[in-house]
């Protein structure tokens, strides 16, 4: 009995695992979605620094008593909804853990609409990639 429960828990925490990217992996997972060659540089910098490139993190708990989704940080009381059913602007239109999954549509949609809303600061990491980033281009 032992052992089915402790594979039951294994099965739900699962999907919370995610995946590890590396810089190259999103670069081109984010060139495919159309997102901007000049940009990869900023974004693989902002996952790197937020996430560690870990689709299946959720930061610790804000000073609001927030919590910060996938592999870009975001963060469930403006952008997406918690599954706790915590009151959420839920911006994106979409379930925190839609951020947490392998694929990374829904976090890179995301991101982009906050950035095109409130542009790179938005993330307090921003500082470490403001400036000259190593190139991507040899990720092509």
């Amino acid at each position: 009995m032992k052992f089915f429960v402790v594979l039951l828990a294994l099965a739900f925490a699962a999907p919370a695992l995610g995946r590890t990217m590396d810089r190259c992996s999103l670069a081109r997972e984010m060139s495919a979605m159309g997102v901007p060659r000049d940009q990869l540089s900023k974004w693989t910098c902002i996952a790197e620094h937020e996430s560690s490139f870990r689709t299946g993190v959720v930061g610790p708990t804000n000073y609001n008593g927030s919590n910060d989704y996938g592999i870009f940080q975001i963060n469930n009381y403006y952008w997406c909804q918690p599954a706790n059913g915590r009151f959420s602007y839920n911006e994106c239109a979409l379930s925190c853990n839609a951020l947490l999954t392998d694929d990374i549509t829904n976090s890179v949609r995301c991101a982009q609409k906050i950035q095109r809303q409130q542009g790179w600061s938005a993330w307090s990491t921003w500082h470490f990639c403001d400036g000259a980033l190593p190139s991507i281009n040899d990720c092509f």
